[in-house]
């Protein structure tokens, strides 16, 4: 008996007994005692009352690769060459790149309910916990070179905003691959894009695109992000994964062979309009520097320009941050 599968008996939020979970499982009721023990400390609150049974405080929609795929349109199907949902992984990035290193990984997407080393832009980490978040990962072979992808993950990030936006949510973008929502009045980091490159700068590259978003957030979760952290869940009822999930794959799966052939200009205006500092101060941070500027739209390629003191400048990804100067 994995942890997985006691996790999706409970899901429904209904209350099991442990002896109705040991018969589903095929185990004692203590095999079932000592894994439910395990749940507070993945975060996921139990809800024990004599006589009824055990219940997860939150449901939780499990991930179903078959729901995914039946919710994809005609063309996104046809790019889709494999879809692998899994219970943990180190990394779903780390994953997709093994992939690539045997000859797969194009047009593959992996799936995970956690990861215990996902990581961010940077290197910083990525928190989840199992069945709060959407954690994705999709591989691209290109045939032009790495110079070709400037300005793809922004470009993800409009797509990943046309998503959300069209299931209600009021959605920002920060540069270069932040996701943002609005929550009582402020942003908040809704999600993250960290697109990893092996390849040929002229010749062949393959990309994979790690998207890790928030659908629900414990205190702890919160605690635990840094920063102010929002969720779906804090603006929508109920969030579908496997719906997310489906819409998200779809919108990717028709943005990247465009990509190839038009660029990031295609995806830069809707970009802009989602700009959240457009002409606001904001602190650069680059290597061991920080200083102040004022954000302005970002270019053709995908790289920011900012005014300083000296004036006009462009930034481009790599080991460069903002934040806000208010």
């Amino acid at each position: 008996m994995s942890i997985g599968e006691l996790i999706r008996l409970l899901g429904d939020g209904d209350f099991h007994s442990g002896q109705q979970l040991g018969e589903r499982l095929g185990v004692s009721r203590t095999a079932v005692w000592k894994q439910l023990k395990k749940l507070e400390a993945m975060d996921l609150p139990l809800e024990a009352v004599k006589g009824r049974g055990y219940r997860l405080v939150d449901a939780i929609e499990s991930l179903d690769g078959k729901s995914i795929v039946a919710q994809l349109s005609a063309e996104p199907r046809r790019h889709l060459k494999r879809l692998f949902v899994e219970d943990v992984l180190d990394s779903t990035n780390t994953y997709l790149r093994e992939r690539f290193r045997q000859g797969a990984g194009h047009g593959e997407v992996c799936l995970a309910e956690s990861q215990t080393a996902g990581r961010g832009r940077r290197g910083k980490a990525w928190s989840t916990s199992w069945g709060r978040s959407l954690i994705l990962s999709l591989g691209w072979r290109f045939d032009a070179g790495v110079g070709a992808l400037e300005g793809l993950s922004l470009a993800v990030g409009v797509a990943l905003a046309e998503v959300l936006e069209a299931a209600g949510a009021e959605i920002a973008l920060k540069w270069p691959n932040d996701i943002l929502i609005a929550v009582d009045g402020e942003w908040r980091k809704l999600a993250g894009i960290l697109l990893e490159v092996t390849g040929d700068v002229e010749g062949p590259c393959e990309v994979v695109i790690g998207i890790g978003l928030n659908v629900s957030l414990s205190d702890a979760g919160r605690e635990a992000a840094g920063q102010p952290a929002g969720a779906l869940a804090d603006r929508l009822p109920a969030p579908s994964r496997n719906r997310l999930a489906a819409a998200i794959i779809d919108a990717l799966l028709l943005l990247l062979p465009q990509f190839e052939q038009r660029g990031f200009a295609a995806w830069q205006a809707g970009w802009n309009q989602r700009h959240a500092f457009a002409g606001q101060p904001i602190k650069v941070i680059q290597a061991r520097e920080t200083y102040p500027a004022t954000a302005k739209a970002v270019d053709a390629s995908g790289n920011l320009v900012v005014t300083t003191a000296e004036g006009d400048l462009t930034l481009m990804g790599g080991e460069i941050s903002i934040r806000s100067g208010r």
